[in-house]
């Protein structure tokens, strides 16, 4: 059955909407199935197994980040090509991604293991958890192959309007997750390595499930062996977007790696705390995204077919139905907030601490909106560059520079978390000023072309 959706006619609103709910339902499936693992040690084996599995969630952040923005550039190519009916080279693009995904998780596979002790040694992890976090982090490593895959085989579907078979797919690998974690901890006697072990294996399962959805699609999409090859041209407009949008993620990472470190050296209590507060905050900038990615989507589609007027309508909806969704995710998880972060600890301070955690980051989601919404349809113009540098300057250098003198004057958990609102403003602040400097220059492209 086709879940594929017709994004250039019809009105807009429903259909952002239905594309969005899928999307975020993923990335929420997804955080709850990360938060087993945090769960599942912080129960049966403690608070360190549960720091050690902490500490190692800004650098998969990061290279997460970057996977998923790198795969946005096979989002915009395909869906560009969609949009102007040129089914020839929305085949060659899909072939082209799924051979590139594996290869360059291969890549980031060699290198990750090679830094891994040094970059956890940086970060100050503490000598009573660096042994868990380190057996973590190496594990997981070895399956950044299949998670490249399934962020880019995920993409392609997402390109025809399709969100729905990424979730199914991840569902299901999901559940299995969640088994072998009991299985590998309760039954085995394993630690953090065990979380890791299961997370490889369902990432290998959500990968090999999409590869086959692939290979029994019929349309323009669809896999085929003898058409194995990559288009060196399609590869480098891929990346030409996909790299700033992938970069612009992992500078959000590499900020939080600062501030990681930071919050490992006020303690293991702490550390607990924040990575349990992580996997609930997390929740909301799922849906904040989705609305990002739909307005990534729909506007390549619509640009790639010359209809510029619904391009300024998507980004409009998608700012307004992203804000509603932030004012409620915001409710949903800070009400509960005390109940959620129970889930993962029990122990008053660690609750205490994640709720201010919560407070600052979860109640000041709507400038993450903007700069979600934003980039996404500068990236769906093919303006992924301007993006990425904002971010560097206003989330990077703000965060790092905050690190270093604000929070070293008086080091308090409170004083370091305050960062993050005060970058997102920041960063919203220089790229909606970008976007109007570019909207401008969008439109005399229409008016010419018109």
């Amino acid at each position: 059955m086709s879940k594929e959706m017709d994004m250039l006619h019809g009105k807009l609103g429903g259909k952002i909407l239905l594309f969005a709910i899928p999307l975020a339902a993923t990335g929420i499936l997804q955080q709850l199935f990360n938060a087993a693992d945090v769960a599942v040690v912080g129960t049966f084996v403690g608070p360190d197994a549960m720091a050690a599995v902490g500490s190692n969630s800004a650098i998969i952040g990061l290279m997460v980040n970057l996977f998923v923005g790198i795969s946005l550039g096979a989002n915009v190519v395909i869906s560009g090509f969609t949009g102007r009916h040129d089914a020839e080279n929305v085949h060659k693009a899909v072939h082209t991604a799924v051979i590139f995904a594996p290869l360059a998780g291969v890549a980031m596979m060699l290198i990750g293991e090679l830094i891994s002790a040094p970059l956890l040694t940086l970060m100050g992890v503490p000598d009573k958890v660096m042994g868990m976090a380190l057996a973590y982090l190496r594990i997981y490593l070895t399956g950044l192959p299949v998670i490249f895959l399934y962020n880019f085989e995920a993409a392609i579907f997402r390109s025809q309007g399709n969100t729905k078979t990424p979730l199914i797919c991840l569902l299901v690998s999901g559940i299995i997750n969640v088994i072998l974690n009991l299985f590998f901890v309760i039954i085995v006697g394993m630690t953090a390595d065990g979380v890791a072990l299961a997370t490889v294996i369902s990432n290998v399962v959500s990968s090999a499930l999409m590869f086959f959805m692939l290979v029994r699609n019929k349309g323009e999409i669809r896999l085929r062996r003898e058409d194995m090859h990559v288009s060196v041209s399609l590869l480098k407009k891929m990346l030409v977007i996909g790299v700033p949008a992938g970069l612009q993620g992992m500078v959000f990472s590499l900020s939080n790696i600062c501030i990681q470190s930071a919050i490992n050296s006020l303690g293991t209590v702490v550390m607990a705390a924040s990575a349990a507060a992580f996997n609930i905050e997390i929740f909301a900038y799922y849906i904040i995204n989705s609305f990002g990615q739909a307005c990534t989507t729909f506007t390549s589609q619509n640009r790639g077919a010359g209809y510029y007027e619904r391009c300024r309508r998507i980004l409009v909806i998608c700012l307004i139905q992203g804000s509603a969704a932030a004012l409620l995710a915001a409710v949903c998880l800070l009400v509960p907030g005390r109940e959620l972060l129970s889930i993962f600890n029990k122990n008053t301070a660690v609750i205490n601490y994640g709720m201010i955690r919560l407070k600052y980051i979860v109640g000041t989601q709507l400038l993450s909106v903007l700069i979600e919404v934003f980039s996404g349809c500068l990236r769906g113009h093919e303006h992924s560059a301007g993006p990425a540098l904002m971010a560097l300057a206003g989330v990077c250098g703000v965060r790092i520079a905050w690190v270093y003198t604000v929070f070293r004057m008086a080091p308090s958990f409170g004083r370091l978390i305050v960062v993050y609102p005060v970058s997102w403003v920041v960063t919203s602040a220089a790229i909606i000023g970008f976007y109007f400097i570019k909207r401008r220059e969008l439109y005399h492209l229409e008016t010419i072309r018109s």
